[in-house]
């Protein structure tokens, strides 16, 4: 089984990608879409324990954040990947900025997780780590991530 967490700036094409990608095969843990932490951990235990990938579709930009999802997941022997989004602030807020109702998010909200970000490390227990960037025709160019 499979617990991917995707590790990005507001902005940064985490939802989008999800939908492209794994839509069709892994359940989304989002707080944008459950609302509560409580809600959240609820959901991710239910899919521990039915054995149902999932994806993690929040910022993750602390190694603490991360850390949550990385342990629950070895526990209950899955797979853990991380997929880090560039995160370039100007570019996440221009995106934002075509967004409406809940999906946008105030641009205070895009800073603070762009200081508060810390590149993943294997270290942190990842099994496998990417790097994704979108490109100039909305599309995703996905490469094994190059850092430690």
């Amino acid at each position: 089984m499979e617990l991917i967490i995707f590790i990005g700036l507001p902005g940064s094409g985490k939802s989008s990608f999800y939908r492209q990608h794994f839509f069709q095969s892994h359940v989304r843990l989002s707080l944008d879409l459950l609302r509560t932490r409580h809600r959240e951990r609820v959901l991710l235990q239910a899919c521990l324990q039915l054995q149902q990938p999932m994806v993690v579709d929040n910022t993750s930009v602390t190694v603490a954040e991360r850390a949550v999802y990385i342990s629950a997941g070895h526990a209950a022997q899955f797979r853990v990947v991380g997929y880090f989004f560039q995160s370039r602030v100007a570019e996440c807020i221009a995106r934002n900025a075509t967004r409406s109702g809940r999906e946008r998010v105030p641009e205070v909200a895009i800073a603070d997780a762009s200081k508060r970000l810390v590149l993943p490390s294997y270290a942190e227990g990842f099994d496998q780590l990417h790097f994704v960037r979108l490109t100039e025709e909305q599309g995703f160019q996905v490469e094994a991530w190059e850092g430690t």
